[in-house]
């Protein structure tokens, strides 16, 4: 008789333990144990407890390969799925194996677990090992499809809701509770406010800034003291929630006729725009992926968003300023170019509807698409091609945490938000989400003050080194990476599912060196990690009231576009 200790680990999250009764089975080299009931009533899979059982077999089971764990009804108890941390295991021969699990466990649905180690398809010595690996892709395969929902989007989780999401996927109680709390602060802290219905619109500024006196902080009163001058509007464009928009400008557009005399006085006495572009001092936000959106009727009339140009000028105090503003693609006497020096009416109102066109496209193209979309995309392409075994799953897991469920609970608008992202899809290249690639060709590298270039390199850098060390290791040579059919399916999956198959985009559809892999897995990890805490994290106080108020995240184009528009010149009055 072989007798093998457990030691079985309960996750310390909420509500992690459960009632029902477990049962093991042992597969190794040598044969199986038959099925064991793992009693111990007393403390049964309590919150954080670390439990000891013995499992018995006839005879040494060999080299083990397989821990069968089933959960079966105990009683006629309600279901409380169990998350099983880990199962340690010492065979007769004294050997420590630990059978890593971290995840929930529901009745009826047995899983086996692996040895720890990770192991590549092409390193797997065991023709049952083999098969195991087979058969836990085509059963992820069969929980997670593609659908598309527009030929010019990236296609997404066949999941419509997150309430369908397999356990483990979906908010766990821990984050519902807390999603759930935050919304009571919230709500009440709105209420005592009056500003607990969310139909209710803002009359004034001093409205807007009621919204923070109970979530005050020094950035919110700077805010409400400066949001109207030159200086602090530039540097938003450098170190707020869309700090990629603008680019080095060495050339103006055609449509876009700033001359010499229209903006002298606001350059360095003695130089001239030419002078300044050559410095590379002049910088440019183009808004043409708005042109010809249509918008809502306000009053029998259509409403417009902004679509042209806002030229910047970094001068000698090492201030981002605006210096012209265009509101529209083509030029003519109906479309001006405001400039600081019109009324300080006109040119605040230039600024905020460049401002709100800039909002539109935080929340639709850098925010939705550029980060939740890639993000399920990346996350279904993990699930579906890499193994739970495989190095690279290992790596990348942690981080689809909550993806595809934080994705369900905003709502793809159609109409004109899907244009818009269809029209910034088309242009989306691999290089625009590497970090450092991005700042180059925008020729941001020396602008000064620019913190999101500062900060994002050094956590770019940070990712890189660590994800470097560990593929390097799993990876030793080019070969490796070209041998692994499962690694090549899952950048396969992302090339034609994500980026549709488009090869200007400069996506890998395959890899062939180590550090292809280095760097597209640097990338994704950014993206899903600093680069949406960049664009997301400055909105937390409006997310927050949103969940208070249960307004949807993302609002669709009919909403977005009525709300951020600018309105006609004729009621610019009633406006302000």
């Amino acid at each position: 008789m072989a007798e093998y200790k457990l030691e079985v680990t309960t996750g310390d999250m909420i509500n992690a333990g459960s009632l029902d009764h477990i049962h093991i089975t042992l597969i190794g080299t040598g044969g199986n144990s038959e099925p064991t009931k793992l009693d111990n009533f007393d403390t049964k899979f309590k919150t954080g407890a670390t439990l000891t059982y013995t499992v018995k077999a006839n005879s040494s089971l060999g080299k083990l390969l397989l821990v069968k764990v089933e959960k079966k009804q105990f009683l006629i108890l309600p279901e409380d799925e169990w998350f099983c941390s880990k199962i340690v295991v010492t065979t007769p021969e004294g050997e420590v194996v630990p059978f890593l699990c971290y995840r929930w466990i529901s009745r009826g649905e047995p899983v086996e677990l692996r040895e720890g180690r990770a192991v590549k398809v092409f390193e797997e010595d065991q023709p049952q090992m083999i098969d195991h690996r087979k058969k836990e892709l085509i059963h992820r395969q069969s929980l997670f499809k593609w659908m598309f929902v527009d030929e010019k989007l990236p296609h997404i989780s066949h999941y419509t809701d997150k309430s369908e999401l397999p356990a483990g996927i979906g908010f766990s109680l821990t984050k519902k509770m807390e999603i759930l709390y935050k919304k009571r602060i919230i709500g009440g802290s709105l209420a005592l406010l009056g500003q607990g219905e969310p139909t209710e619109q803002w009359k004034k500024t001093e409205d807007v800034k009621e919204m923070f006196v109970l979530t005050k902080t020094k950035m919110s009163e700077y805010v409400a003291e400066h949001w109207m001058e030159d200086d602090f509007y530039g540097s938003q464009f450098l170190n707020a929630i869309n700090p990629n928009v603008i680019n080095r400008c060495s050339e103006l557009p055609p449509s876009f006729p700033v001359t010499e005399d229209m903006v002298k006085s606001f350059l360095e006495q003695g130089s001239s725009l030419q002078m300044e572009m050559m410095k590379g001092n002049i910088f440019l936000y183009d808004l043409k992926w708005m042109d010809g959106l249509p918008t809502k009727e306000y009053n029998g009339e259509s409403l417009q968003v902004a679509t042209g140009f806002c030229l910047f000028y970094m001068n000698s105090e090492k201030n981002l300023k605006p210096i012209a503003i265009q509101l529209h693609q083509q030029p003519s006497s109906e479309n001006p170019i405001f400039l600081p020096s019109d009324s300080e009416t006109d040119w605040l109102l230039a600024k905020m509807f460049i401002k709100n066109a800039d909002l539109i496209q935080h929340q639709s193209v850098y925010h939705l698409l550029n980060i939740h979309y890639l993000a399920e995309v990346f996350t279904v392409a993990t699930l579906r091609c890499l193994p739970g075994v495989h190095p690279l799953y290992k790596l990348l897991i942690p981080h689809t945490r909550y993806t595809l469920a934080a994705c369900k609970t905003c709502s793809l608008g159609c109409g004109e938000l899907t244009e818009l992202m269809r029209r910034a899809f088309s242009e989306l290249t691999y290089s625009s989400l590497c970090l450092p690639d991005n700042i180059t060709a925008r020729g941001l590298d020396t602008i000064p003050n620019f913190y999101y270039r500062d900060d994002g390199l050094k956590l770019w850098n940070i990712i890189n080194n660590f994800v470097k060390g560990i593929v390097e290791y799993y990876y030793p040579s080019d070969s490796d990476v070209q041998k692994d059919t499962e690694l090549q399916e899952w950048i396969s999956e992302i090339f034609n599912h994500g980026f549709l198959a488009n090869t200007d985009s400069g996506i890998p559809a395959n890899f062939h060196a180590v550090g292809e892999v280095v760097k597209f897995i640097t990338m994704v990890i950014f993206t899903v990690t600093a680069q949406h805490a960049a664009v997301n994290n400055g909105l937390i106080n409006h997310t927050l009231k949103c969940w208070a108020q249960d307004v949807p995240f993302f609002k669709s184009p009919s909403s977005c576009v009525l709300d951020h528009a600018w309105v006609p010149k004729e009621h610019r009055a009633q406006t302000c």
